[in-house]
């Protein structure tokens, strides 16, 4: 029997109903396989803003960093937004990607056949899409310096600076191209080269490493294009890389081709502890209703086990799962149609386990 320890981070709104759904998965792979899997909850975000006045306390930072991989539900809400800027919810989340050192962000996009008609876009356009942006997660506008807002009154001036090092740029492609390399062999390095001299020097570096990939087909793209390609069409992708800032919102707008926000997970890897979470934020308007989709929590949880603890068998039986609930017509509310009965968060996790053996 293997021995796993995971640390949980609930979070805010919807976080801990659908991370609860997740756990209960992971228990049952545990038991199916053979695994032994212990959880230590901590906190971060709003919780812990509440708990103890900060968003990212110092024991949940040791905790974390001692356990095989984290699993973690969602933070933030209304009651803090109004915080300063340190002390909000998101503040602790980008503090502790980078305490983990925990610089690539996997970001998968599929629409499932049995989803296909959920999407806004057209059957025709989004059917076979399968995308896995993979975005620089420790670095560039997010973490560059200088920042801040200096002077007073109307004459404050604020500012962020986009950084990125030939390192960064190399370790973050490296894992594009691994990545592509083990799925349809095609990688897209999305930047600002025509405009921004940081991008000039990521296109640079990612065109010299091509050599050491020469079963990987790259290309370039400018992320304005590569935005209106991703809704024109986007099955011409297959492996996305890109920065921080352009990461975050093309890997956004890449999950609306699906269908429901509720369906995609995410993987943060680089650093000795993963980190995986599902990417619909915490969803005050629904938390405590029973009704968010815990899909995207347990597709989170079968990364944990691929990307966190190299369990690919037991990551498969995961999606397989997942493919499962949704070929048999279950659905959440967020997917369910005219005349189909939603099922509650408790309801669709009974769902996928059953479907585990």
């Amino acid at each position: 029997m293997s021995s796993f320890s995971i640390s949980l981070i609930h979070g805010d709104g919807i976080g801990p109903e659908v991370n609860t759904q997740a756990v209960r998965v992971l228990q049952a792979i545990g038991e199916r396989f053979g695994h032994d899997f212990t959880f230590q909850e901590y906190l971060a975000g709003g919780a812990a803003i509440d708990a103890t006045g900060v968003p990212l306390p110092e024991d949940t930072i040791t905790g974390v960093k001692a356990s095989d991989a984290l699993l973690f539900g969602a933070i933030g809400g209304p009651q803090w937004e109004d915080m300063p800027h340190h002390l909000k919810p998101e503040a602790g989340l980008l503090q502790l990607r980078s305490q983990l050192g925990a610089f690539a962000n996997l970001r998968p996009a599929v629409v499932y056949d049995e989803l296909v008609d959920a999407s806004t876009l057209k059957p025709e356009v989004v059917r076979g899409t399968d995308i896995m942006v993979v975005r620089e997660l420790t670095g560039g506008i997010y973490f560059g310096e200088p920042r801040g807002v200096s002077g007073s009154g109307d004459g404050r001036v604020g500012s962020n600076t986009m950084v990125y090092s030939v390192e960064e740029i190399r370790r973050i492609a490296q894992v594009a191209f691994t990545t592509a390399q083990l799925r349809s062999k095609r990688l897209c390095s999305v930047d600002k080269a025509n405009v921004l001299d940081v991008s000039q020097l990521w296109r640079e570096v990612v065109s010299e490493m091509a050599a050491d990939y020469p079963d990987v087909e790259l290309s370039h793209m400018y992320v304005d294009n590569a935005a209106m390609q991703l809704v024109r069409r986007p099955t011409q992708f297959d492996v996305i890389v890109t920065g921080n800032l352009f990461g975050d919102i093309l890997s956004d707008a890449a999950s609306m081709l699906t269908g429901s926000i509720g369906m995609l997970a995410s993987a943060a890897v680089g650093g000795p502890v993963g980190f995986f979470e599902p990417i619909h934020g915490s969803a005050p308007d629904i938390a405590g209703k029973g009704i968010a989709n815990p899909l995207a929590a347990i597709a989170s949880a079968g990364m944990l086990l691929r990307y966190g603890l190299n369990c690919e068998t037991e990551a498969d039986a995961v999606e397989q799962a997942i493919r499962a609930v949704l070929r048999d017509g279950l659905r959440s509310a967020d997917m369910a149609g005219p005349g189909v009965q939603a099922l509650s968060t408790q309801d669709m996790g009974d769902a996928v386990i059953a479907r585990l053996g």
